[in-house]
């Protein structure tokens, strides 16, 4: 049962939340549900999060995680951690007409994480789960959330324990990580909209032997369907294929080891033996969304917001991405340091929140969570269904096409680097976001903007000499104010306002100096958050001119660029949305 939605009036977002028997209640405790509650505990709230499952799952399900969400595992502090787990795809091949088609080198350019790292998404669970544990943290099983209605400050939800007793809680938000069949979003009442992909699938997580790369992807179009081949463990694969036009709308079933090895020596090399099967699994594809990722203090994340074809192996990653754009956002406003949107924003934010009441436009943190990742969400949805009609197109005509035309056409470096960047999601950006801001003057070129993700780049310590990255350099959960003034004159000239917006917003603003070589003087150096762009390889990724700065987001992407002196434009950027001087915002007439 869900009550009439409520949206925190600005006198209720600055109250205190101290009487709720905790800050969040997270509702699933898959890999989104677990990012979600370690990120929100990471950031100083309590969190309880429940899962209807005694255990967690021993399936691998996804298997990849791509550079972006390596890197926000690293300002976390925990990357290395999955990269000691799991293991790196060098590139994927293309197979078709008895020959190799094309072959994509996987590296991006520019991050620390420049391969896709394979590993089972049971893996990546348990190591979230023991990093949660670590911050304090604890999942709840087998306990379900059945019930939930929105109350004036905070969310009243059932919870069945696995005994049947059922307790009654109260939180401040709710998040719901729950799945495709979400109980959240059926609560909500929220419109699960798009249609399931015709096609009935085959899955088999086996052991191999034969001629096959054991550190690439490969896939094989075959007159009869796609063949793919993940490596993912040692020795170990993950094998999917379609088998044509589903029959009935009854279950796919699960097939046999023999079955799929059947399909194996149709359409994919000669000499591969299967054995050792770990998970064999028959299964359709859905490709659904809602149009708004949150109502009032409940939030949607991940399958229980959208689900499409594991084409790319994007759907864990883009629902983690959803909880750590979640997470910094909700701690703000939970801490009292967000500001309800001005006046002259409103119209504006509901226009760009399809369905979203204007009454429910107050603060602009939480109403950039569904502008944001609902943009997202519709382009994995579609790029994940272009590529599964490409690789399952079945007229002979057609085929010949396709083949004839990715030989060619994939072999173009820019067509490699654009697939390359969109699969490795360090090409999501948020051009739309209503926390962008841009006074760029003449200092800024045109190839980083307001809402793309920050370049990393090597920087070397002004104290120390080390080597350190940018993303290392500036690690953690607030905003970053990075200085990038030319020589010493513009460190003068910068110093003064900048102190007076580190003072105004502490607690929640660090400060980072990254200057040429020659401008490093002895008063920065000594300050312990100075870097210098020797090679000058972080201005060129910025497409930097001149002296300036940068507001990045704690989640690493560009909140605001500004020329040296922009200073009253970024004040009154951040007080669209953050609280300064003890104050929520500017001053909003009723």
């Amino acid at each position: 049962m869900i009550l009439q939605p409520w949206w925190p009036t600005f006198e209720e977002m600055t109250c205190n939340y101290t009487h709720q028997s905790c800050d969040v209640l997270v509702a699933g405790a898959g890999p989104v549900g677990l990012t979600a509650a370690m990120e929100l505990t990471r950031h100083g709230l309590k969190c309880r999060i429940v899962d209807r499952m005694p255990l967690p799952s021993d399936k691998s399900k996804a298997l990849v995680l791509w550079a972006r969400t390596l890197e926000l595992l690293e300002n976390a502090g925990i990357a290395d951690q999955f990269v000691a787990a799991g293991i790196y795809a060098n590139g994927a091949s293309i197979y078709g007409s008895n020959q190799r088609l094309l072959r994509i080198p996987m590296h991006a350019d520019g991050t620390a994480f420049p391969r896709p790292l394979m590993l089972a998404q049971s893996e990546t669970e348990r190591l979230l789960n023991e990093n949660l544990l670590r911050l304090g943290g604890k999942v709840e099983r087998p306990v379900e959330l059945t019930e939930m209605a929105e109350v004036d400050g905070g969310v009243e939800a059932t919870l069945v324990h696995g005994d049947g007793h059922a307790e009654h809680v109260r939180a401040s938000w709710l998040v719901g990580c729950d799945g495709a069949h979400s109980t959240v979003r059926k609560g909500l009442k929220l419109p699960f909209a798009g249609e399931f992909e015709p096609n009935d699938w085959l899955l088999a997580d086996v052991q191999l032997e034969g001629p096959l790369a054991t550190d690439e992807i490969s896939a094989y179009w075959h007159s009869e369907g796609v063949l793919i081949f993940f490596p993912f463990a040692h020795n170990r694969f993950r094998v999917i294929a379609d088998l044509g036009r589903a029959k009935s709308e009854a279950k796919t079933p699960d097939p046999t080891l023999d079955e799929v090895q059947s399909v194996v020596d149709r359409r994919g090399p000669i000499g591969v033996r299967l054995f050792n099967p770990v998970w064999l699994s028959g299964f359709r594809i859905h490709e659904r969304k809602v149009s708004q990722y949150g109502v009032g203090r409940i939030f949607l994340a991940g399958d229980a917001a959208h689900v499409h074809s594991p084409a790319g192996g994007q759907g864990m990653n883009t629902g983690m991405q959803d909880a750590f754009n979640l997470a910094w956002k909700l701690a703000l406003v939970h801490r009292q340091s967000a500001a309800r949107a001005p006046r002259e924003d409103e119209s504006q934010l509901d226009h760009q929140l399809s369905g979203a009441s204007a009454r429910s436009v107050k603060c602009a943190l939480l109403d950039s969570y569904t502008i944001e990742r609902s943009a997202v969400g519709d382009m994995v949805l579609r790029n994940a269904g272009m590529f599964t009609k490409v690789a399952t197109v079945h007229h002979p005509v057609l085929q010949f096409l396709r083949n004839h035309v990715i030989s060619l056409v994939g072999k173009l470096s820019a067509v490699q680097e654009r697939a390359i960047s969109q699969l490795t999601e360090l090409a999501i950006h948020y051009p739309d976001s209503p926390l962008n801001g841009d006074d760029p003057g003449a200092a800024w070129g045109d190839a980083v903007k307001p809402g793309d993700r920050l370049p990393d780049a090597e920087l070397t310590d002004a104290r120390t000499q080390n080597q350190v990255r940018l993303y290392e350099a500036i690690r953690g959960t607030e905003h970053d104010l990075l200085l990038l003034p030319t020589n010493d004159a513009a460190i003068e000239a910068m110093s003064k306002s900048a102190d007076e917006l580190i003072a105004a917003y502490q607690g929640g603003l660090r400060m980072t100096w990254i200057v040429p070589h020659i401008a490093v003087s002895e008063r920065l150096a000594d300050r312990g958050s100075a870097f210098t762009d020797v090679a000058g390889l972080l201005r060129r990724r910025l497409d930097l001119r001149d002296s300036a700065f940068l507001l990045v987001r704690p989640d690493k992407y560009i909140g605001f660029r500004g020329h040296a002196t922009a200073w009253p434009s970024l004040r009154k950027h951040l007080a669209k949305y953050l609280c300064g001087h003890g104050q929520c915002g500017p001053s909003v007439p009723e």
